[in-house]
């Protein structure tokens, strides 16, 4: 946006947790100025114009010989001259395969070895990779690969309930009787390649070892001229976000986005080679592959992942053996973890700082990670997407109340403000919503003009539909949100994409998706519904009609059948009564 085009930087001089401590560098740019709720991130620190494979090189070159990345639950380790080594193997083969610059390719997995290679070895020639939730069920997984016609796709055999393999043979049955590589099918048009995990074979799928040997000298000797003419403008990365018109959208991101944001959110938690992040968060978000392994890679520390989804007990247990300096989550995972039965068994005398963020966090719990955790430096971060994702992030100096109470402060070239309904700026300490700009926010939705021009007002400003308030030192709260999103154990979800899911039902007539509040979670998914004249139907019913359907933690825990929903005087039902009144009738 407003930054395309800055010169490529030098390194770094400081951290910007040493800078948020002298107040003359960033003081007048992190606090509002007359009055009014807008605020402007420190420009002290340059923006870094470059690709990610120019990041990757740089930091294999520096860092080469230390450990880059381990795996938990395989054992595996990586120096980054090895990680280095592999991403070019795994990149030949793509090449191999006739993929070129500009190409979809899914990966839909959860945390493993084969998503780390993935996500560098597409972006070293410039493939596009999408992001696909490793909850995804049928419906969700066909609109995604098809939205932005992907091309290839990499895939994991299962996780946990989920049969990935027999979900994809669902959709493609032409599998059964392909080549590998010459997919032709009705559901998924545009998909031509399955390259799936493990030493098992599959019909029609190519095994993911059997690409990283396709590719020989002639692939290899093409990687350093690809990656070369690629721009840090480039899109490389596209995520799915839930929709409020009932379907997901692909935010479309760029190198620059990414590296940057990436890169502010490590220096925040100043951090250096020495560091060694533990990231049970998922890396089809960006919390997972942005402000995590492209984080560290911007500074050559090492990534661990304590398995391929979250468990407290195994975290806590890699944690402690991995002498982890940092720790990703959100705050039900933290609770998790504090609570559970064999936490005091382990060590964390080595933890310092991370990053909690999703939802907002208790007092209490942020009390007891810095004193039982030992994550005395440990920051809040607040952010969305489509920007890349950080926009705001506390400091280890901010107080307890600060950081609980806050989202922090603004991030480096980026700016905000708080805007009434018609989109003029309030006074500091006024609610509104919060619009920001800058280098971080997305290209756009892929393929869906319309919801671009809905999100991104003139300016390039990003509209986050969320309520927040500025204080007259730049902290930021947020406050509530401006459309009707639950956020469930950190997950978003929009209410309306779960209503048009419900309305296929032969029996509904009527739906209505909201959250309320949950102590653990901090919101779960109710469902009011009004059947069809003459129709019954039970709770198990609808649930069993979601099942394998939609994502798990989308399907509404509580539902209550109505003769009628509450509805204004113009016909717009009354979200804020029905949540009222299943709050009242749960206690």
């Amino acid at each position: 946006m407003d930054n395309l085009g800055t010169p490529k930087s030098t390194s770094l001089s400081k951290s910007l947790l040493d800078m948020r401590n002298d107040s003359d560098e960033l003081g007048a740019n992190l606090a509002p100025v007359k009055n009014r709720s807008y605020v402007s991130g420190d420009k002290t620190v340059s923006l870094n114009y470059m690709t990610i494979p120019e990041m990757f090189s740089e930091t294999v070159s520096k860092f080469g010989p230390r450990e880059a990345a381990y795996f938990a639950q395989t054992g595996k380790r990586l120096t980054y001259y090895d990680l280095d080594r592999e991403v070019d193997d795994l990149a030949s083969g793509f090449l191999a395969l006739g993929l070129t610059k500009g190409d979809r390719i899914g990966i839909w997995s959860p945390n493993r070895l084969e998503w780390l290679l993935t996500q560098f070895a597409t972006a070293r020639i410039g493939l596009i990779l999408v992001n696909i939730n490793p909850a995804y069920r049928l419906s969700e997984l066909e609109y995604a690969l098809n939205k932005v016609e992907c091309k290839a796709l990499v895939t994991a055999e299962q996780f946990k309930t989920s049969n990935y393999l027999e979900m994809i043979n669902t959709l493609a049955p032409e599998l059964n009787s392909c080549a590998p590589g010459r997919l032709v099918s009705k559901k998924l048009p545009h998909l031509k390649i399955v390259i799936r995990a493990g030493a098992d074979k599959s019909n029609g799928m190519f095994n993911f070892e059997e690409i990283t040997k396709l590719g020989g000298p002639a692939q290899q000797l093409r990687l350093d001229s690809i990656s070369q003419s690629l721009s840090p403008d480039d899109p490389i990365n596209i995520q799915f976000t839930s929709g409020t018109t009932g379907t997901p959208k692909g935010a479309t991101l760029s190198h620059f986005n990414i590296v940057n944001n990436a890169r502010f959110c490590v220096m925040a938690q100043g951090f250096s080679e020495m560091d060694r992040m533990c990231i049970p968060v998922p890396l089809y978000h960006c919390f997972g592959m942005v402000l995590g392994t492209l984080g560290c890679v911007s500074k050559g520390a090492a990534m661990v992942f304590p398995g391929e989804g979250f468990e407290p007990g195994k975290t806590l247990e890699t944690v402690s053996n991995e002498k982890c300096t940092a720790l990703y989550g959100v705050p039900t995972m933290f609770v998790a973890m504090l609570e559970h039965s064999d936490f005091g068994k382990y060590s964390y005398s080595e933890l310092r700082t991370g990053i909690m963020a999703g939802a907002p966090c208790p007092v209490e719990v942020m009390k007891k990670v810095v004193s039982q955790m030992n994550m005395s430096e440990v920051t809040i971060a607040y952010g969305m997407t489509e920007t890349s994702p950080i926009s705001f992030q506390s400091s280890a100096n901010d107080s307890f109340e600060r950081r609980v109470a806050t989202v922090g402060r603004i991030h480096p070239h980026v700016e905000v403000k708080i805007v009434d309904e018609d989109g003029g700026i309030v006074p500091v300490g006024d609610k509104g919503e919060l619009w920001t700009r800058g280098y971080s926010v997305m290209h756009g939705y892929w393929n869906d003009a319309e919801k671009t021009r809905e999100s991104i007002a003139e300016g390039g400003w990003m509209r986050t539909g969320d309520l927040a308030v500025i204080d007259a030192e730049g902290y930021c709260s947020i406050v509530g949100r401006l459309k009707d999103m639950i956020i469930r154990g950190g997950e978003n979800i929009y209410p309306r994409e779960i209503e048009e899911f419900l309305y296929r039902h032969s029996k509904i007539q009527e739906v209505q998706v909201f959250g309320i509040p949950h102590e653990r979670l901090g919101e779960e998914v109710c469902a009011w519904i009004v059947l069809q004249s003459g129709e019954t139907a039970t709770e198990d019913e609808i649930r069993e009609f979601c099942e394998g359907q939609i994502t798990h933690f989308k399907i509404p825990k509580h539902i209550r059948f109505k003769t009628e929903l509450p509805m204004t005087v113009t016909g717009k039902p009354q979200k804020f009564v029905m949540r009222d009144e299943m709050s009242n009738e749960l206690g």
